[in-house]
């Protein structure tokens, strides 16, 4: 499995890179972000969510769980970090099986309840304004769509 590591130097680069695969991205697609906290999980989202013509303007859903946006694609945003003391199934195959995109922000906690075949992306710190990403596509499908973005 191929994993690709780039340096984004802004946000805006971020949400361009993004933006790329939001085009690119079809029905029960599952996009998970983990890594450190402020390093751009919610703008890797906004970016997403640009390239898959959402007008609404996205924001973390930490309080809510799971926001809904409306675009090409229904656009289903997850932020699970509040449910790290809990393994209760909430439903979420109803989110990956379903006809949207989901992206889950903190996805490490319901390990056992994401789909087998997924795109893994870890943003961190890197520098002062920089941020590393290390993007992982776990199955023939993400394997494909990285080709595509990264041209390999």
């Amino acid at each position: 499995m191929e994993r690709y590591e780039l340096i984004m130097r802004s946000p805006k680069e971020t949400m361009h890179l993004a933006a790329k695969f939001g085009e690119k991205l079809a029905e029960k697609d599952v996009i998970t972000l983990e890594g450190d906290l402020g390093a751009g999980k919610t703008t890797f989202t906004k970016g997403l969510a640009k390239g898959l013509g959402v007008r609404k303007t996205v924001s973390s859903p930490t309080f809510t769980i799971v926001k809904e946006y409306k675009g090409r694609l229904p656009l289903y945003h997850m932020d699970v970090y509040r449910l790290e003391d809990t393994m209760e199934d909430l439903g979420f195959d109803e989110y990956f099986d379903g006809d949207g995109v989901t992206v889950v922000e903190w996805a490490h906690l319901i390990e056992p309840q994401l789909p087998p075949e997924r795109l893994n992306i870890y943003l961190f710190h890197h520098g002062n304004d920089e941020r590393k990403l290390v993007i992982e596509p776990i199955g023939k499908r993400y394997e494909q769509l990285c080709k595509e973005i990264f041209g390999s």
